[in-house]
């Protein structure tokens, strides 16, 4: 599935199910929170800190699409086409950095 598909798929969702967008600043917050989710998960598998009770029952693929998710409505609400986004963004790394890791 191509991003323009993701976000078109998120869009029908919020539109027919989730009865509208929060707020652009509300999604910036769940952003953050989601991300803090993830960032906790991974804290507990490959970082220092020991996982308790609970800690373990999302997955790294479930806290990951959930950050895609909340970044694919901000996307939409602001009118960020993230395919030619993420083009120009890997394009511009790869002009950058062509010779950096040699």
């Amino acid at each position: 599935m191509e991003l323009k598909e993701v976000q078109e798929k998120v869009d029908h969702w919020i539109k027919t199910v989730g009865n509208g967008y929060f707020s652009e600043l509300t999604n910036m917050v769940l952003l953050t929170e989601e991300t803090g989710e993830l960032a906790r998960l991974i804290a507990r598998i490959y970082g220092d800190q020991i996982a308790k009770e609970g800690d373990l029952r999302k997955s790294l693929g479930e806290e990951m699409a959930d950050v895609l998710w909340v970044l694919v409505c901000l996307a939409n609400q602001t009118g960020v086409d993230l395919t030619e986004e993420f083009e120009k963004s890997l394009k511009k790394k790869t002009l950058r950095d062509s010779e950096r890791f040699l």
